[in-house]
């Protein structure tokens, strides 16, 4: 009530430049308001692809592994191979 009585003893002039300053303030509020929209929004884009890239991290891991199980199960074969190639060999050198 104070504060409307205050401005109901202001002049012309004095309104005029009060509403002038709030309009200067106003408009720099929506310029930060609009400067932050977009931090967050650049900072959400971030996330997402944070997001994206643990899930491709995961997805890769699979591969690696199996992968890693192809890999185990080759080299598996190739040592029976091996193993049946040399065992061959020996009978073969007790043979002679």
């Amino acid at each position: 009530m104070a504060r409307d009585r205050r401005l109901q003893r202001l002049r012309r002039e004095e309104l005029l430049q009060i509403l002038l300053e709030l309009e200067e303030e106003n408009e720099q509020l929506t310029n930060e308001n609009i400067r932050l929209k977009k931090l967050l929004d650049e900072r959400e884009i971030a996330l997402a692809d944070a997001g994206n890239l643990a899930e491709a991290a995961l997805s890769l891991s699979g591969i690696f592994e199996a992968a890693q199980e192809a890999a185990d199960i080759y080299l598996h074969n190739v040592e029976q191979l091996c193993a049946q190639q040399t065992g061959k060999a020996d009978r073969g050198d007790e043979r002679s």
